[in-house]
Formats: structure tokens, sequence, C-alpha cells
């Protein structure tokens, strides 16, 4: 368990977890003219004439922006923006850590949608790319496809992208464990907002057609108002089981995916599922269903407490230093499956205990900015 006292302690001493350091040191009149005035009126006077320059001469070509409202962190709900700033400044320290990519925190007030993305675009020509972070459903659908629509940089939403991303790799290996084809895998997803419709249309995509969409109330049908058109439109695309309930549903099926609330997932469900079942309880910060009492052939969780952590954690530092190695800007299903597929390929002989690699194992980074890399020359 998180030592509590000790978190306090090391955000506190350093007010935070992340600096500004200086790549150029001003020891002289000479420096100071070079770093400041007269030097820079020169660089403003070329960027004026082409304003992609500032890519190359500023640091706009190497900031990501990681930007919250506060919505929906982690499973704690909608605790507002300034309560959503230890989420991003943290995934701000591991962009810098494990892939050296310059990562810049942000809170933004819960505004409506067309001003969070008219904030976001003002403020985009200082940026490389844009992360999202912990934005509800559906204000994060509409956000990332208006932003998609008008910036030029990637606008990357790692609540849906990573997620699915590091999903699709743990489930390639899972099935190795238990011997059967992923495309012919049931899979009941249980929780539809942003990461649970985000892994379910890459699955999909994958060619997993059996995929039954469980939220709060219930099966997420087209003609239910009580979800948003986001859900509606999806579960139409999808092979669903018969029944309504979560408990109804689970029967047969071989996977269950949670990315929805703790503990809702119990011992007697597991037992209906279909042989050798697969759970992946990734509610944080305590899953659907603990591992010690799910009695499944293959166990992962979100958390680094249990073994198989499946967790964006190993996406977004190598997807991000990748798209600004190569200047894509969208990040497709398809990369997305080739990411996924990097991902699953460096757990050479995957068993119960590992079905998929550790963010602090060797070339994982460098194994997901490969594949964008090979994606990006091919494309």
């Amino acid at each position: 368990m998180v030592n509590l006292n000790k978190v306090l302690k090391m955000h506190e001493e350093n007010t935070g977890v992340l600096d500004i350091q200086a790549d150029f040191d001003i020891t002289s009149r000479g420096d100071l003219a070079e770093a400041y005035t007269p030097g820079v009126s020169e660089l403003a006077k070329l960027i004026a004439k082409d304003e992609l320059a500032k890519n190359k001469y500023t640091m706009s070509g190497k900031l990501v922006a990681v930007i919250s409202d506060g919505t929906a962190v982690l499973g704690l709900g909608n605790i507002g923006p300034a309560a959503g700033l230890p989420i991003v400044e943290g995934k701000s320290l591991i962009y810098k850590n494990f892939s050296g990519v310059d990562a810049v925190p942000m809170a933004i007030d819960q505004v409506p949608v067309n001003e969070l993305v008219a904030t976001v675009r003002n403020i985009s020509k200082s940026f490389a790319g844009i992360h999202l972070e912990d934005i509800s459903a559906p204000r994060c659908f509409e956000i990332e496809e208006q932003l998609k629509k008008e910036l030029n940089i990637p606008v990357y939403h790692d609540d849906q992208t990573g997620t699915a991303i590091v999903t699709l790799a743990g489930l390639i290996n899972a099935t190795k464990v238990v011997g059967k084809n992923v495309k012919n895998l049931k899979i009941l997803m249980n929780g539809v907002g942003a990461s649970g419709l985000a892994t379910a249309k890459l699955l999909l995509h994958y060619g997993i057609e059996n995929l039954t969409l469980v939220d709060i109330y219930g099966k997420v049908t087209a003609n239910d108002e009580r979800y948003n058109s986001y859900q509606r439109e999806f579960s139409g695309q999808v092979r669903q089981a018969e029944g309504q309930t979560l408990d109804e549903l689970i029967e047969n099926q071989d996977v269950f995916i949670g990315l929805s609330e703790a503990n809702v997932l119990s011992a007697e469900q597991v037992q209906k599922m279909a042989t050798q079942p697969i759970i992946f309880a990734l509610a944080n910060p305590v899953p659907e269903i603990l591992p010690e009492i799910a009695n499944a052939a293959v166990m992962a969780t979100g958390s680094s407490q249990y073994p198989n952590q499946v967790n964006n954690v190993l996406v977004f530092p190598g997807l991000f230093k990748g798209l600004l190695e190569t200047g894509l800007t969208s990040v497709s299903y398809d990369l997305q499956i080739k990411v996924a597929e990097s991902l699953s390929n460096l757990t050479e002989t995957p068993t119960a205990e590992k079905i998929i690699t550790g963010v602090f194992d060797k070339g994982v980074v460098e194994s997901v900015s490969g594949a964008v890399k090979s994606y990006a020359q091919k494309n």
C-alpha cells in the first residue's frame, strides 16, 4: 500500500514533482544577447515569415500540454480541475522520466465544450501536441473530435486511446495462455464511458465482434435513451449476448473487461463464465473484483499491487515520443493495433502471472515509439 505521509512529504518538499530547467546557461552579456534581446528579435522576425519555424527554434516543437478539467479523475469521479492537477502533473513527470518528452500539466475549469475547445485552440501555438486526461464522457468525445478538426498537431485522449491499446496488448497474450482464438472471444465490457467505449471500438476494429456492453443501467442498446448517442450508436455494431443485467449477461463469456467501479463483479458471477475465464478488472484504485477471490485463469488489474498491470502508462510515453519524432498528427486504429502488437511481442512466452511487460522492463518506450516510426514510414 502507498504511504500517504511519504506521498505528501515528497510533493510538499518540492511543491509538486516537476520543475523547469534551462538548456542554456546565461553567464555573460554575450549569452544574454543570444538567449534574450536582441537575439530573440531576429527569431521573432523569422517566425513571423514562417510560423512553422517556431517548432525548430522554440520549445513549442517538443512540448506537450497535459490537460484535464477534473470531471472523471481515476475512480474518484468529478472532483474538479484543481484536484485533477496531481494526475496530470504525474503524467508529465512520467513523460519526462520514461521518454524524455517535455510536458506541462494544465487544469481548465469545467466550462461548456465549445469554451474548453476554444481555450485549447487559443494556446495551441505553444505546443507540439495535446494530451487530454480525466475528462468525462460524452464531453471527452466532443472535445477530442473538435480539436482534431481544428488543430494540426496530435490530439490524444489517454483514457481512451492509451487504455484501448494496452488492453488489446494484454488480451492478445492472455488468449495465448488459455489457448483461445482472440478474434472468437466472447467479451463483456463493463463500463462504457470514455475508456470502455474506446476499448470496445478498437477490439471491434481488430476483428472481435462478440462484444456485450454493460453500464449503469445494464446492457447498452440503441434504443435506450438513458445512454448517450455515442454508446447507443456503437451498440448496434456488435454482437451482444441475450439478457439485460450483468448477472445474466456474464454467463458463458470468455472475458470480463471492467473499466467501471470497485467490487461490481462477484466470485459467483465468475463461475458462470466459460472455462478458463479471463478477467481484466481495470478500475483504479480498487478493481471490479479482487484477484484473490476471482479464481480466473488469467487475472489483470490496473494496479501495480498485483501481477499483470494493464495500465496506459505502458503506452503514452513512447507513443508521443514517436508522434513528435515522425510528425504524425493522428493515432488511427491501425496505428493503435501496431502499438498493441509491439507491446504484446515484448512478452515472448506469456504466462498467467506475466501476460504483459512491466513499465520498468527494458525496451517498452523504444518498442512503442518504434512501432509509431515503422507505421509512419509505411503510411
